[in-house]
């Protein structure tokens, strides 16, 4: 889901990219390259905005530094770059490298959420008015780029974040290559499309993947070209694009345009957790479905997606009934 990590404690107003004092900046981050400054037209948070992007604290492909500044390593379309994302005094700072960089720091607005318009959601519940008051920095990201986040989201489908999470860092690790700049061997670049159809059957197996969703990799990395064409689409045309693969459903679609394309009513249905989540929330009820999700979702018409993240990042949920989900191991067979 887009928000499951809620980010560390920031100031309430202003860029709250970095609070009191600066730590000292990490020694890897010395080495200069290309930088753009551009000043937001209202609060914003980096961490917050793109957080959801971080696909577990393991995530070799992003990371965060005590200086408050979010690194990123993408597979964009000019090759692979590193992106070094920080605030201060009410501006952000980019700095990126490889020969990415400059598609990189072309689409850092974007990124940040210079498309997207907060004003145009009205909270109608106390709950959510409470949390976009704390967190006026809150933005959609747009990263311009589907596979980066369809791929992960089928990774995701139907099994546990810590079992997701492990297969993507195993396999981005082992067959993506080492992200260019000062992060060098700390971070990798996503596999290109063809690295991907490349990995053997039993690697698949070792990183716990089973054959179902590794199939759904292949079949959609092999029209790489025509999912990254849907990045250009809204996101209704976008979805639709997306589920002529076979194995990508609503779910998918879903987790994949709210990254890629920002969208703001581009809500995830058919979530073991989200509707009972949401229901909670806005209506007390702890065994919502779907049904009653999306009927408790309708004022916010448009601006569902950005609904569900406030939910999520208001820590107001049901409390846990049963043990977690045992991840099944498929690698141990």
């Amino acid at each position: 889901m887009a928000g499951r990590f809620a980010p560390r404690p920031t100031l309430p107003h202003g860029l709250t990219g970095v609070g009191g004092a600066p730590a000292p900046v990490p020694r890897q981050a010395v080495a200069s390259g290309k930088v753009r400054v551009w000043v937001p037209d209202g609060p914003l948070d980096p961490g917050l905005v793109l957080g959801p992007l971080r696909r577990g604290p393991g995530d070799p492909a992003f990371r965060t530094t005590p200086d408050g500044s979010v690194w990123r390593a993408s597979l964009t379309p000019a090759g692979p770059g590193t992106l070094r994302v920080s605030a201060r005094g009410g501006e952000v700072r980019g700095e990126a490298w490889g020969p990415g960089a400059e598609w990189l720091l072309e689409q850092l607005p974007r990124l940040l959420g210079a498309d997207d318009d907060p004003s145009a959601f009205v909270p109608r519940h106390r709950l959510l008015a409470h949390t976009s008051h704390r967190r006026p920095g809150l933005r959609l990201t747009r990263t311009g780029l589907v596979l980066e986040s369809l791929i992960p989201s089928i990774l995701e489908q139907k099994v546990t974040t810590l079992e997701a999470y492990r297969a993507w860092r195993l396999l981005v690790r082992k067959y993506g290559e080492p992200a260019p700049g000062p992060v060098a061997g700390r971070m990798h670049v996503m596999p290109a499309p063809r690295t991907w159809a490349l990995i053997p059957s039993w690697e698949w197996h070792r990183a716990g993947v089973d054959d179902k969703r590794a199939s759904t990799i292949l079949r959609a990395v092999r029209v790489a070209a025509r999912m990254e064409e849907a990045a250009g689409m809204e996101p209704a045309a976008a979805r639709v694009r997306l589920e002529a693969v076979p194995g990508i459903g609503p779910w998918t679609s879903a987790e994949t345009v709210q990254r890629s394309h920002g969208a703001p009513d581009a809500v995830t249905v058919g979530d073991l957790h989200l509707p009972g989540i949401v229901g909670f929330a806005l209506g007390g009820d702890r065994d919502a479905d779907d049904a009653v999700m999306l009927r408790l979702l309708e004022p916010y018409a448009g601006q569902r997606h950005r609904a569900v993240r406030l939910v999520l990042l208001s820590g107001r949920g049901p409390g846990r009934r049963a043990p977690r989900m045992a991840p099944r191991g498929i690698e141990r067979l």
